[in-house]
């Protein structure tokens, strides 16, 4: 049996998700939150196999609740719903964490597909900066304060921030960098302030403006 929570602020949906998911027999809906705040809450009481999560709520929104899991040590996967197919979001929830990203007019098929993936440890969209979402960003057009050049970054920050933008938790990172989640901790820091980003994801999106992630060009 799989448990999942249903995070949304709109009482309909919440309760339209429920009520398919309650016609299969291998998913139970253990629990519901209208925000970001109540879900955190959910979650530690609940303890979901699987969390379906809105990006656009009041308060601490649905990327917000990612950021605050990957904080924990053993944080449920989350599958992403929402209206919007706005790439900037995409990016956000991913870089953030989440395992899938599905639009709201799924079928009930392709919901139930993404809740069995996720909980058994797959993942709906990779999590990596994709090459739309990489031609989205070069080609916008940026500020000149945008593209100045930032303060050089070490090697093991470029390492750090790579695995950022590929969705990486912090203590996945001092797993495959053989690092002290400390000292992830301290690189991360330090990529934001060189890179004048308020959080993770501003930071991918800076590191795309300036060219930092894009894949080496062969010799």
């Amino acid at each position: 049996m799989t448990r999942v929570l249903v995070v949304d602020d709109q009482r309909l949906v919440r309760d339209g998700i429920k009520g398919l998911l309650d016609l299969v027999l291998d998913i139970e809906v253990v629990g519901e939150a209208a925000d970001g705040e109540a879900a955190l809450a959910a979650i530690e009481t609940r303890r979901p196999d699987v969390v379906l999560l809105d990006l656009q709520m009041p308060g601490l929104d649905g990327i917000g609740v990612l950021e605050r899991l990957a904080d924990r040590s053993d944080p449920p996967p989350v599958l992403v719903l929402t209206t919007f197919d706005d790439d900037e979001l995409v990016l956000g929830a991913l870089v953030a964490g989440a395992r899938g990203y599905l639009l709201k007019d799924v079928s009930l098929e392709q919901l139930l597909h993404g809740v069995r993936t996720v909980a058994a440890g797959g993942s709906l969209a990779q999590p990596a900066i994709t090459d739309r979402l990489l031609r989205t960003w070069r080609d916008r057009d940026a500020s000149p304060s945008r593209r100045a050049t930032p303060v050089g970054l070490s090697d093991r920050e470029l390492d750090v921030l790579r695995l950022v933008a590929s969705g990486y938790q912090t203590r996945d990172i001092a797993a495959a960098l053989h690092l002290a989640e400390g000292t992830v901790k301290n690189h991360i820091s330090n990529l934001l302030t060189k890179l004048d980003a308020r959080d993770r994801t501003s930071a991918v999106l800076r590191a795309l403006d300036l060219g930092l992630l894009d894949p080496p060009r062969a010799g």
